[in-house]
């Protein structure tokens, strides 16, 4: 099946359905790309009397939950540290679906100097063409950073893929930004999303330096600026700084996991000090270099993100006892599609994009569906990218 098909009408049978809330066995009727009804009795024959190209498809009771967000994705390329050799290539459309994701938030990392916002850009309407939802993040991890329409707010205002901007803070690669510039971004970014119709989020790149998340309690401080409107993310990095990210939850924030092999733990102390996790979301910093630095900050070593690091940590999470699978899913569904404001995503209800993943019982992807479309069933992929083989 090629993207450019227009979607058939579907219908999805006996789901185990978590929206991402248990609703036990159903079946989804999908039209248009967007959920239309969904009904543990829905009648496939009275259906088909009237929409004669149904595809039916079976999932006999399988896990049927949202298709995951990654707000954190280097789709576009990203690294450097070390040497233009470590820069890491574009995404592919499957590296996607098969990891269960079928939206994606694009940004820029360290490299914002030869990497381009155009590129992202376009890498971004790429993916979309191919099948996938994506939005962008403009900037980098410098302040300024690089625009598309001369300012931050423009590209807000103007661009409809844009639905905030990247900075970096804390860390020995950021450029050390002064509580009065963070205030004037902050306040320049809510303007100009409210202008547009846009959340309008600052996501934050954290580094391990001592100053954790102060220099964003004193850019608001004497400001009505909500917490959220800051989104610091890996602040599962290290253990001060997840303990400094609690606390910046409970006093209103949100903040962002990095999914990896502590991540569920990490998570699990936002359960236990009773944050709000509707707050908290789980990314895969997909495709950006892993550096590792020694306590001098010279690279030692460097790895790759992945996106099939959401569902691994979400699988941790519940088989390790610390939330259940509805808390654990929303990390990566509903909360992200909250905050970062996107439409029709991260839930499956009737009027939503029919973007669904099927789970096998070991925590693998058995079949993705992104935007009505079947991209992956019972382990085939059945839409690849435009190069890819």
């Amino acid at each position: 099946m090629k993207r450019s098909d227009a979607p058939a009408p579907l219908l999805i049978k006996n789901a185990d359905l978590y929206d991402p809330a248990p609703q036990g066995i159903t079946s989804l009727l999908i039209l248009g790309g967007r959920i239309a009804q969904i009904c543990p009795d829905l009648d496939e024959r009275s259906i088909r009397s009237v929409l004669p190209d149904l595809v039916v498809m079976d999932v006999s009771g399988a896990r049927t939950l949202p298709g995951l967000i990654d707000g954190h994705n280097h789709f576009a390329g990203a690294g450097g540290e070390g040497g233009f050799q470590f820069r890491t290539p574009p995404a592919q459309l499957t590296d996607f679906t098969r990891s269960g994701i079928t939206t994606a938030v694009g940004l820029l990392g360290t490299d914002g100097y030869n990497r381009s916002l155009e590129d992202l850009l376009a890498k971004s309407r790429a993916l979309d063409a191919e099948g996938l939802s994506t939005w962008i993040f403009t900037g980098s991890y410098q302040l300024p950073g690089p625009n598309l329409c001369g300012s931050t707010a423009r590209d807000i205002c103007l661009i409809d893929k844009v639905i905030g901007c990247k900075i970096a803070l804390s860390d020995h690669r950021s450029s050390h930004p002064s509580a009065e510039a963070l205030r004037s971004l902050v306040s320049s970014v809510r303007v100009s999303a409210m202008l547009a119709g846009k959340r309008g989020v600052v996501c934050v790149h954290m580094g391990s330096e001592e100053t954790g998340l102060e220099p964003l309690r004193e850019a608001l401080r004497g400001t009505d600026v909500p917490k959220t409107q800051f989104l610091p993310t890996h602040v599962g990095r290290c253990e001060d700084l997840t303990r400094d990210a609690v606390r910046w939850v409970r006093e209103g924030g949100a903040a962002d996991i990095t999914a990896s092999d502590e991540a569920a733990s990490r998570f699990g102390q936002f359960v236990v000090a009773g944050a709000d996790v509707s707050r908290v979301t789980l990314t895969s910093d997909g495709n950006g270099s892993m550096p590792v630095f020694n306590e001098e900050k010279e690279l030692v070593g460097m790895g790759v993100g992945s996106p099939s690091s959401i569902l691994k940590t979400i699988g941790d999470i519940v088989t390790g006892g610390v939330a259940d699978l509805t808390t654990a899913v929303s990390l990566a569904t509903k909360n992200p599609a909250a905050l970062l404001g996107l439409p029709g995503k991260g839930s499956l209800k009737p009027g939503f994009d029919a973007d669904c993943l099927v789970l096998n019982d070991d925590w693998t992807v058995r079949s993705v569906v992104a935007r009505g479309v079947p991209a992956v069933w019972d382990g085939k992929i059945l839409v690849r990218g435009t190069y890819e083989r």
